[in-house]
């Protein structure tokens, strides 16, 4: 199946949301880090664009004290696929999550 052919105009707005998307996930990133927004937080707005289509391990990485290596561990031991989004996460799967790095 080929892609459609999108006008000059059509590809700006789709950049100009691509742009958009990534800032917004780069200052809730910048907000988990400096502790100014919680995981819990976060989980509960998994219904959200952005959040919602945020991979999991990139999440957890952005908490302060982890990094790729221990996000990886935590979500093989809670058991979640290393590909799988916040808006995919089960209910027990969240549980898990925010009792593992609950402070």
């Amino acid at each position: 199946m080929a892609l459609p052919e999108l006008t000059d105009e059509q590809k700006r707005e789709a950049l100009k949301k691509a742009q958009e998307v990534r800032s917004k996930r780069a200052q809730i990133r910048a907000e988990l880090k400096k502790g100014n927004m919680s995981l819990e937080e976060v989980l509960a707005n998994a219904e959200d664009e952005v959040i919602g289509k945020m991979r999991v391990a990139y999440l957890l990485e952005s908490l302060p004290r982890i990094g790729k290596v221990r996000a990886r561990q935590i979500m093989e031991e809670i058991g979640i696929d290393e590909n799988r989004r916040v808006q995919g996460l089960g209910v027990r799967q969240k549980e898990a999550l925010l009792n593992k790095l609950a402070k």
